[in-house]
């Protein structure tokens, strides 16, 4: 078996190198089925929206901005893994992790909690891996319909614990639902 007859891909083709019909030369076939594509999606219905007046539905599996979550008593529930950090695949979250104090026992949940939780919305893709490594369900990507707004210095796009951190009155509010 010579090296011209082996195909890594199994499909191998001939080639030839016939004369060109004169349809063929002038591509009258290949304008015609072009214009056809054309006239087509020329009087279909167009899917174009009034962005400010309409809006589209959401998809049922859609991810909104992230949120650090408070337990039931509302102290912070991370505790500084790093799982949610590893599981990311666009490297977006970083964080320090830090010893509670005892004065601040009514802050945190556990004995290490994270000082400083910083994530790059310019960097995240909204996989949701990071809520499904964290352990402690610290980390949830919400269903509001909030998005991060436009700015031109990439420092406003950079979230720190101060935009991530569930607000107090929300955690009581879940708290006193769940009851």
């Amino acid at each position: 078996m010579s090296i011209q007859n082996i195909s890594l891909s199994g499909r191998k083709k001939q080639v030839s190198n016939k004369e060109m019909t004169l349809g063929e030369r002038l591509y009258i076939g290949a304008i015609a089925g072009g214009m056809a594509t054309t006239l087509k999606h020329m009087f279909k219905k167009k899917v174009t929206i009034n962005y400010p007046e309409e809006t589209r539905p959401f998809s049922p599996v859609y991810r909104g901005r992230h949120m650090l979550m408070r337990d039931e008593e509302g102290r912070e529930r991370c505790t500084a893994c790093g799982l949610c950090a590893l599981s990311c695949p666009a490297e977006a979250i970083t964080m320090k992790a830090a010893e509670r104090t005892p004065e601040e026992k009514h802050l945190y949940r556990e004995e290490k909690y994270a000082e400083i939780y910083e994530i790059n919305m310019l960097r995240c893709i909204y996989c949701g891996l990071c809520e499904e490594a964290c352990p402690k369900q610290a980390i949830y990507l919400t269903k509001s319909k909030q998005i991060v707004h436009a700015n031109t210095s990439r420092e406003h796009f950079i979230f720190g614990k101060e935009q991530l951190v569930m607000p107090l009155e929300q955690a009581i509010n879940n708290t006193a639902k769940s009851e």
